[in-house]
């Protein structure tokens, strides 16, 4: 029986238990979307983990979805991001960057030079977001052009290639919570009828052309995919989520990806999630959907097989010290949702440890 605690192989390095920092938008990027010193503390603090996943980060100024995120697009934000990376090293974590463009979710007030938000359809999210003016309706995106599918696609390359001048062990691509992969992947977002849309095969080919993108660009054993198969999140809708995502594993299963990453978005997914752990042959990381809190009763998921590492979300925000708190199996700090997005220390770098 494999435990949690354990060593795994992952991305040409050996963790030191199997543990992973979920990602999470905590939206205290500075101006110009670049990490600031505080978002270096707060994941330096979250070292312990075996790996440490990003909050998502913006491929491209369009591809901003909240305020206050940061982006992997400038010179300045590469910079800002290397004393994060560097400060997480030295305190024993590693850290992968998760590369999140929003695409229909978003505003064009959170946009720059007359920007507005893009998808693969001219179909808007039913909804409203939070911008600095307050909440706003979700706009019609702009559908994204052949040519301005495959910049897109020539965009998570680069910025997968800046996150290695940043210092990251690797990225992960996310492909899920009704962002731009999921959008394609996703027949209620996804109308085209073009080579990118209409059949299975052609709705995973913009998620498995960007993992190949990324992957030659990087290297594989530095390239991870996190999906949510099923969630209706950010007004998804997938009715052949099983066929849509046993077809994308399928595909890039040979490259020898870093991981694959599967976010449960209830009990029901849990069949889904072991279809694709079965197909999947490299490491599989499952933030899973629990009966309350995640915490070290989560561990038997791994015990079993079910996973090689469990993504932790609003516990690990919560408690810095996650790992040694799930051996002991407690007692955890409680989050406090209230300041989970924007502000400043409050409730992101004062959580106690013991």
């Amino acid at each position: 029986m494999t435990s949690a605690f354990e060593p795994v192989h992952l991305a040409g390095t050996t963790l030191p238990n199997r543990f992973a920092l979920s990602p999470m938008t905590r939206s205290r990027a500075g101006e110009g979307g670049v990490a600031t010193s505080l978002v270096a503390e707060y994941y330096t603090q979250r070292a312990s983990a075996g790996l440490i996943i990003t909050e998502g980060v913006q491929p491209s100024p369009v591809g901003q979805g909240y305020p206050f995120t940061p982006g992997l697009h400038s010179a300045e934000q590469i910079a800002a991001w290397r004393e994060v990376t560097d400060s997480v090293h030295a305190a024993g974590g590693r850290i992968f960057a998760q590369l999140m463009h929003s695409g229909r979710i978003g505003h064009p007030s959170l946009l720059s030079d007359d920007l507005v938000p893009v998808a693969p359809s001219a179909v808007a999210a039913h909804g409203r977001l939070f911008t600095v003016d307050g909440m706003k309706d979700f706009v019609v995106p702009h559908e994204l052009s052949g040519a301005e599918v495959r910049q897109t696609v020539a965009d998570f390359a680069q910025a997968a290639r800046n996150a290695v001048e940043a210092g990251f062990d690797g990225i992960e691509l996310h492909g899920g919570n009704g962002y731009l992969i999921h959008q394609f992947l996703a027949s209620g977002a996804n109308q085209r009828t073009d080579e990118w849309g209409g059949s299975v095969e052609n709705r995973i080919r913009f998620a498995v052309e960007t993992v190949n993108a990324v992957a030659a660009a990087i290297g594989p054993a530095r390239t991870a995919l996190r999906v949510s198969p099923g969630n209706p999140y950010n007004d998804i809708s997938e009715p052949d989520s099983q066929l849509v995502y046993e077809a994308l594993v399928k595909e890039i299963d040979g490259l020898g990806l870093a991981y694959l990453h599967v976010l449960e978005h209830g009990p029901e997914a849990r069949e889904t999630t072991l279809a694709l752990r079965k197909q999947f042959s490299g490491p599989f990381v499952l933030n899973p959907a629990t009966e309350g809190p995640t915490d070290h009763r989560a561990l038997a998921l791994i015990e079993d097989g079910t996973a090689d590492l469990i993504a932790f979300g609003a516990l690990f925000l919560a408690n810095p010290d996650l790992p040694e708190r799930l051996r002991t199996e407690g007692p955890y700090n409680a989050p406090d949702p209230a300041t989970f997005f924007g502000g400043d220390a409050r409730g992101y770098t004062d959580y106690p440890t013991r």
